[in-house]
């Protein structure tokens, strides 16, 4: 039989529970710490990401501003009676009334109980007969 002394005895360790609890401490503070600065790290990129997407929407604001003021020019182009006229005469035959062909029109106009006022036909908006405008 061997004896004691040959085989020296195994040393069993009680687990020091303190150690094991400042150990999950430091891993949990570790991880609340990572996680702030990857909340920080994302919160920039987020403002990065805003700032230039911001920067795209006033570049496209100025962009359509422009195109705003290039088409409002364009409408005043073409609703121009001088561009309108040489077009009329020229290329539809239009020539201008004669005396006798131009009449004012007046219609006394109002409601039942309410006393009514003359107005000529185009501020009432009424058309010609069997013409219904709106």
């Amino acid at each position: 039989m061997r004896s004691r002394e040959q085989h020296p005895a195994r040393l069993i360790r009680e687990r020091d529970h303190g150690r094991l609890r400042a150990m999950v401490m430091a891993i949990g503070l570790m991880a609340c710490l990572l996680g702030l600065v990857l909340g920080y790290v994302a919160l920039k990129m987020n403002e990065v990401r805003m700032s230039y997407k911001l920067d795209d929407l006033r570049n496209l604001k100025n962009d359509l501003g422009e195109l705003n003021r290039q088409l409002r020019l364009e409408l005043a182009t073409l609703k121009s009676l001088t561009r309108i006229e040489p077009k009329a005469r020229i290329e539809l035959g239009f020539t201008l009334p004669g005396k006798d062909q131009v009449v004012m029109a007046r219609e006394f106009v109002g409601e039942e109980g309410v006393r009514g006022s003359v107005r000529t036909a185009w501020e009432e908006h009424i058309g010609p007969p069997g013409l219904r405008v709106p």
